[in-house]
């Protein structure tokens, strides 16, 4: 059978369409999903755009924010049924052996391949899935918010599990995408004050932002970092990977402080890190998640402690991944959702 995908077949600038595809054979360890819902992420646009910093395995199909229902069960799978509604992680190929891996933290496996660069992804109807990494969700859990449980979980590792707040903190967080976004609503639940940080263009994001509670800047967060002591904010969550934030969150971090970067930015730094020496701040790169990460945001998702739907934007037919593409590459909105069937 053959299936639309949304493809990425270059490493050049618009090197992205929609082709037709063979469905995936599944092996005895995996199931096969036929896809609800498919979050475009970030990392979608930058490989369309081509300014990603990480390899790609061309051709491949885009989408690894994903949910949908099992449809076929490998011969060797167990506690996996057909119609099963589920969600899926990321971490596609790992090296089973790898020191990491066996530390429960496969995602920091150096080996590891995931959806949508590493092997192919799910924009399109039917995607295989090794059954080690689904989760299942559910009834009352929609499949179109389902889909952002995994931009939940790359928040909760760099709020909860990278960073250290504790209730009462000040915590900046600068860059209101996606992931800002559910940073700063996280660190919300995990309950800090938090500023979330944008340009005068991010308006229509910064708004979404106050739903979760959060003070939203444009420009310099200077003044909000000093306001308690003049000392700076308890930390800062880096979320908008160009350069020039962490020289700005070395600056507003208070001594003794942290800062948390999630944000991925190609260029080099271009300045002193002294800064980080003389406040002795600790500075902690965040990287995907694991198992227990997902099996916690699920739960939030569920009991409605974590609400998605704000930043949804749309959802569009897999036909019209162009448009949603634009939509989010222009700002026009924080999150787009493909519905491949």
């Amino acid at each position: 059978m053959k299936s639309a995908a949304v493809v990425n077949y270059a490493p050049e600038k618009g090197a992205v369409e929609l082709r037709d595809v063979v469905s995936p054979t599944i092996g005895n360890q995996d199931v096969l999903l036929e896809v609800a819902n498919v979050g475009v992420c970030g990392s979608d646009l930058h490989q369309w755009t081509a300014d990603h910093s990480w390899p790609v395995n061309y051709p491949v199909i885009l989408g690894h924010e994903f949910s949908g229902s099992i449809v076929e069960v490998g011969q060797d799978v167990v506690g996996w049924e057909i119609g099963t509604r589920v969600v899926s992680e990321t971490a596609a190929i790992i090296d089973q052996t790898s020191p990491m891996t066996r530390r429960g933290l496969y995602n920091l496996d150096p080996s590891r391949k995931g959806f949508g660069y590493g092997v192919n992804g799910a924009m399109t109807r039917f995607v295989s899935v090794p059954s080690r990494i689904l989760h299942a969700i559910p009834d009352s859990l929609a499949f179109e918010h389902a889909c952002l449980t995994e931009p939940c979980c790359v928040a909760y590792n760099a709020v909860v599990k990278n960073a250290r707040i504790e209730p009462g903190d000040r915590v900046v967080v600068l860059g209101p995408g996606t992931i800002g976004i559910l940073c700063a609503a996280m660190a919300r639940l995990c309950g800090a004050e938090v500023a979330l940080v944008g340009l005068a263009a991010d308006h229509q994001r910064l708004a979404i932002a106050r739903d979760y509670g959060c003070e939203t800047i444009v420009g310099d967060a200077t003044d909000w970092a000093m306001e308690r002591d003049g000392l700076g904010c308890d930390g800062v969550i880096d979320a908008a990977g160009a350069s020039i934030t962490l020289q700005i969150a070395m600056k507003i971090v208070r001594p003794a402080g942290w800062i948390s970067k999630v944000g991925w930015g190609p260029q080099p730094l271009g300045f002193n890190l002294d800064p980080l020496v003389q406040k002795n701040v600790t500075l902690q790169g965040s990287f995907s998640h694991n198992w227990p990460i997902w099996e916690r945001v699920i739960a939030l998702l569920s009991g409605g402690s974590l609400d998605v739907k704000p930043i949804i934007g749309g959802v569009w037919a897999l036909e019209d991944w162009h448009t949603a593409f634009e939509k989010m590459h222009d700002g026009q909105v924080v999150k787009s959702v493909l519905k491949p069937t």
